[in-house]
């Protein structure tokens, strides 16, 4: 039982310290916190941080893993029962933005200094892929040449970039990506690589 207290415990420390990191990210900037500045906030010293985080970059990845999978759980909901694979994949685009909008500790990743970090961890999370592979749109995807970014990461890039930039109204947005990125599901191909 004492291992399974000592699992408890350090599973709440972890969560403490990244809900201080969320906060830091929001209030400083994702690239600009360091390890001072979470254990600070976290209210423990930088020597215990890094019994829990070895890194500053393993502390975004913790953060970005758990919030897909909180973000991952709230579209894949929304959508359920929408049963046409295209009108899924919008639906659950324009739900993604909705959701992390709406959260100032996520919104705060995707200001101008901040995407290119948040596009770099989103497209190589295990966590992040696995969650775009679960829509039936881009579950045959799986196959593809691993040469080739996959679909899953190309919504990734889609999404990362309407947060980034976004396209004024939800119906705008709407309109954009059944004009460019169901037509994807819908006959089976991928963007064209570089």
């Amino acid at each position: 039982m004492s291992g399974w207290l000592s699992a408890e415990h350090s599973m709440r420390a972890a969560e403490r310290i990244l809900d201080a990191a969320a906060a830091e990210f929001a209030e400083r900037g994702v690239a600009a916190t360091q390890m001072a500045d979470i254990a600070k906030a976290a209210g423990c010293s930088r020597a215990t941080l890094y019994r829990y985080f070895d890194s500053r970059r393993a502390v975004q990845r913790a953060f970005v893993h758990r919030a897909a999978r909180r973000v991952g759980a709230q579209v894949a909901a929304e959508i359920h029962d929408i049963g046409d694979p295209a009108a899924q994949l919008v639906a659950g685009v324009l739900a993604s933005l909705r959701v992390v909008r709406a959260d100032p500790l996520l919104i705060a990743w995707f200001r101008p200094g901040d995407a290119g970090l948040a596009l770099e961890l989103a497209e190589t999370s295990a966590v992040v892929t696995a969650i775009a592979d679960s829509l039936p749109a881009t579950a045959g995807d799986a196959a593809h040449d691993p040469g080739e970014p996959s679909l899953a990461q190309w919504l990734t890039r889609v999404i990362v970039s309407l947060l980034t930039v976004p396209g004024g109204t939800e119906a705008e947005e709407r309109a954009v990506l059944e004009r460019f990125v169901a037509p994807l599901i819908r006959t089976g191909s991928r963007p064209a690589t570089g």
